[in-house]
C-alpha cells in the first residue's frame, strides 16, 4: 500500500470541496442563482460566498508573498488584528457587492488555482513542519493552507446548502 502524505491528502480534499462548492450553485436554474435569500447573516448569495472566499485567497497570497520574502506579514489584513476579524469579513462583503456571480466564479477559479500551486511547489516537510518558515512562527504552512481552502470550502458548501434550498 503506498502511503499518501498530508500535501495529497490536502490537494485531494481542497478539490474535492471545491468541486462540491460549485456543484451546489450548478445546481440551482441559472436565472436563479444571483438571487439574494432573506437572513440575519453578512452571506445572502452566492457571490457573497464566493467573494469572501476569493478575498482570503488574496489575503494567504500576501502573507505567503511577503513571508517567503523575508517579511513577517501583517495578519489578517492591514488594519486589523484577528479579534476584528468579524469587521474585516464585513468589509470584504461591502468591498464585492457590484460583482456578478460570474466574475466571483471567475476570480474564485483563478485564485484557487494560483494556492493550489502554491501547495504543489513545496515538499510535504515543508508544508507540515512547524517554525519551518519564520513567517509562520510556532505553526506550519499546512495550517494556513488548509485554512483558506478545504475547511474554507466546508464552511462555504454549507453556507451555499442554506442559500440553494432557500432559493
Amino acid at each position: 500500500m503506498i502511503a499518501v502524505s498530508e500535501k495529497e491528502i490536502l490537494l485531494l480534499n481542497s478539490g474535492k470541496n471545491f468541486k462540491s462548492l460549485l456543484e451546489i450553485i450548478e445546481s440551482v436554474p441559472s436565472r436563479k442563482r444571483g438571487t439574494s435569500i432573506e437572513t440575519q447573516e453578512r452571506d445572502k448569495n452566492f457571490r457573497d460566498v464566493l467573494m469572501h472566499l476569493y478575498e482570503w485567497h488574496v489575503m494567504l497570497e500576501r502573507w505567503y508573498r511577503e513571508g517567503m520574502s523575508g517579511d513577517i506579514p501583517f495578519m489578517p489584513a492591514p488594519g486589523y488584528k484577528w479579534s476584528s476579524i468579524k469587521l474585516l469579513n464585513m468589509q470584504i462583503w461591502e468591498n464585492y457587492q457590484n460583482v456578478t456571480l460570474n466574475q466571483a466564479i471567475k476570480k474564485l477559479m483563478l485564485s484557487h488555482e494560483r494556492i493550489m500551486d502554491l501547495i504543489k511547489s513545496h515538499t510535504n516537510e515543508e508544508i507540515m513542519t512547524k517554525k519551518y518558515y519564520k513567517w509562520t512562527k510556532t505553526s506550519n504552512l499546512y495550517s494556513y493552507f488548509a485554512a483558506n481552502t478545504t475547511n474554507h470550502y466546508i464552511w462555504a458548501i454549507k453556507k451555499c446548502e442554506v442559500i440553494a434550498k432557500s432559493i
